[in-house]
């Protein structure tokens, strides 16, 4: 097993280089459905009628089936052996049915199975075409160099080595960078690696995703799999798991860490315990991270990188701005759609989302921090073995943002407990006792803006209504003057 509680470093990319050049043979080789149109025959002419149905309705119907029914169908012939050997399809069964000790054994399917290597079979599969057999193997090996580097001057997310609160406030609130400095005094920073970490926490169970594994498991999980899409460690209990004491320095004895002054302020903090889930341990191997999002609740965001390197291709949002090539947003944003996994959307959009005006890309190293402004939207990828903190929080500049969404998209509002039935009214209250002034000045703002959505609103029913009286018995086609008007 290969070891990774040492870090290497992350080489640049060479000119010329493709990002297919260090892809292997598929284990079962498989090979593209493009391939077909060569050959003279196909392991597909074996599954009967079962040849008529596209490949991904094969998987789906496998889908439906347990372990024992995926094996019986795998001995049938090659073809049904190589669409059973799926990952995702053993993925799904272990995560219905988790197991409290097991051993990892590289891929979803040995560990289900608590196969060792010795007892997989392989078999030739080469005269198999599939796409959608072949495309999750080749993304989980495409080389990320070729994404990463060669930045556009404009493109690229601004470095600074620390910045003062009024600086923030006044000209930095809404848009990202990266500070070189503050997380460097951190003792996190210093002692933490994955080594140490496996010292002292082991056996703690930390949350990946939808597993609660200890911290070995997830260790041996990192330095062994080919998923495509590979868990990511996102706990957002680590501070009383880890015992970790957060804070100042002058006031919080034997502080792990600290927000940067520039981050201090956050008015969530007015909720006390009530507060929704804010700060996250997170732990991943290379190719992991999070596909395209916004943070939750109109929060800001900042990202502190311990270990590993990580790769951030950000937008800003908007009313009139499109959503990231290749992302798909519901008209009232509550649901995203995008290709499944990060490797999938850098090998078909990448190129296009590096032109769209707007972009921003950077890489933030170990001992920086960056910047995601409320409403960006942002994909991050893991160069290495990564190990970082983030923490969400609403700074001055984002209030209105904060309220507007808890009081109008209460139907996406996350990260609270149960117990806090109405999160609006509780955090206006906190508000009023902490910083009522603050509190009216913002409140006031929000009418300004529901009022002039109003008016434009109206402005185009009555300008309607006018164009239909006065020109009654005739026939028009056309948007007219306001084809430009923003409709609310």
């Amino acid at each position: 097993m290969p070891d990774i509680t040492m870090l290497p470093s992350y080489p640049p990319a060479l000119d010329g280089q493709q990002g297919d050049e260090a892809i292997p043979s598929h284990p079962l080789g498989v090979k593209p459905s493009g391939n077909a149109l060569l050959a003279t025959w196909s392991l597909r002419d074996a599954i009967g009628t079962f040849r008529l149905l596209p490949d991904e309705l094969i998987l789906l119907l496998l889908e439906h089936l347990d372990g024992s029914s995926l094996l019986g169908i795998g001995r049938t012939c090659k073809a049904f052996y190589a669409f059973t050997r799926a990952e995702e399809l053993w993925k799904a069964l272990f995560i219905q049915s988790p197991l409290d000790n097991f051993t990892w054994r590289g891929t979803w399917r040995s560990t289900y199975l608590n196969l060792p290597p010795s007892k997989v079979p392989t078999i030739d599969c080469s005269h198999l075409y599939s796409d959608v057999l072949y495309r999750p193997f080749n993304c989980a090996h495409i080389a990320l160099d070729p994404y990463v580097t060669k930045i556009p001057p404009r493109n690229q997310i601004p470095r600074l080595p620390d910045l003062s609160v009024e600086d923030f406030h006044e000209e930095w609130a809404d848009r990202p960078f990266i500070l070189t400095e503050p997380v460097k005094a951190w003792p996190v920073y210093k002692d933490w690696t994955i080594g140490s970490l496996l010292s002292q926490h082991g056996q703690e169970k930390f949350r990946a995703e939808a597993v609660d594994w200890p911290l070995t498991t997830y260790r041996d999980y990192m330095a062994d799999n080919s998923d495509e899409s590979p868990l990511y460690l996102f706990d957002r209990a680590f501070v009383p798991k880890m015992g970790l004491a957060v804070g100042p320095p002058q006031s919080t004895p034997n502080a792990a860490y600290w927000p940067p002054a520039c981050f201090a302020e956050d008015f969530f903090s007015v909720l006390g315990k009530d507060r929704p889930d804010h700060q996250w341990l997170i732990v991943g191997p290379e190719r992991s991270g999070s596909k395209f999002h916004k943070d939750p609740n109109a929060t800001s965001a900042w990202n502190a990188v311990l270990r590993g390197p990580k790769y951030w291709i950000m937008f800003p949002s908007g009313d009139k701005r499109a959503p990231p090539p290749g992302v798909y947003v519901s008209d009232d944003q509550s649901e995203v759609t995008s290709p499944l996994s990060i490797a999938e959307w850098l090998l078909n959009f990448h190129a296009e989302a590096r032109r769209t005006p707007g972009c921003m890309e950077g890489i933030c190293g170990e001992g920086e921090i960056l910047h995601v402004p409320s409403g960006w939207w942002h994909l991050v990828v893991n160069l290495e073995p990564s190990i970082a903190i983030t923490q969400n929080f609403i700074p001055r500049a984002h209030l209105c943002a904060a309220l507007d969404f808890l009081s109008n998209k209460a139907d996406q509002v996350s990260g609270f407990r149960k117990n806090v039935e109405n999160p609006y009214q509780r955090f206006v209250d906190g508000m009023q006792e902490a910083y009522p002034d603050l509190l009216a000045q913002t409140q006031e703002e929000l009418q300004k803006k529901a009022d002039g959505k109003k008016r434009k609103w109206d402005d185009i029913v009555h300008s309607k209504t006018e164009e239909d009286q006065s020109g009654a018995g005739g026939f028009s086609f056309g948007f007219g003057d306001d084809s430009d008007v923003e409709v609310p």
